[in-house]
């Protein structure tokens, strides 16, 4: 009799022990499960942070005839770039914390634009905030460019915080001869 009631102490604690890895392992199995997901979220923010970033650099920041030439006035905010926009026009510096016009764009959940101003439109995912300095040693001819993508239901938080699933790109432009 003894060692049928030790068998079966015996059992009882395999299958204690069995339970506590098997939640063990499941915590696991979700927390890799939200850093996938993280993961992808940061990854389309980075390529929406990258396709902006190239959209202003291809504005216009040069000498032509020994001329400086700034482009101050297209918008940059729309799918197509039109005139009336601020262009490469340093920003106040709370561009990155809050929606600004000018300085902030919206997407849907495919990466696709929805325009400008400083409230999302219906079916938003991402924002796109940035902000353009002048380099004080050489204002005329060095400009500092950031941008920052994060979700819209995020765009409330303090923007000097960096959140799960944004980005943030900086780059200098130097006038060259064009």
């Amino acid at each position: 009799m003894e060692s049928r009631g030790f068998a079966l102490v015996e059992v009882l604690i395999a299958a204690a022990l069995l339970a506590t890895a098997l939640v063990g392992l499941a915590q696991l199995l979700g927390l890799a499960a939200m850093n996938t997901s993280g993961a992808g979220s940061s990854s389309i923010a980075a390529g929406l942070a990258a396709a902006k970033m190239e959209q202003l650099r291809s504005l216009s920041w040069g000498v032509r005839l020994d001329v400086p030439v700034s482009d101050a006035t297209t918008d940059t905010t729309r799918a197509v770039l039109s005139t009336g926009g601020t262009g490469l026009t340093p920003s106040a510096s709370n561009t990155l914390l809050r929606n600004v016009s000018g300085y902030v764009d919206y997407l849907d959940p495919s990466g696709l634009p929805l325009g400008g101003g400083p409230d999302p439109p219906p079916g938003a995912a991402y924002l796109r905030r940035w902000f353009i300095e002048a380099v004080p040693d050489d204002p005329d001819n060095l400009l500092v460019i950031h941008v920052l993508v994060r979700r819209v239901r995020d765009s409330g938080a303090d923007g000097s915080r960096r959140l799960p699933g944004e980005a943030r790109l900086t780059t200098v432009r130097t006038r060259k001869t064009q």
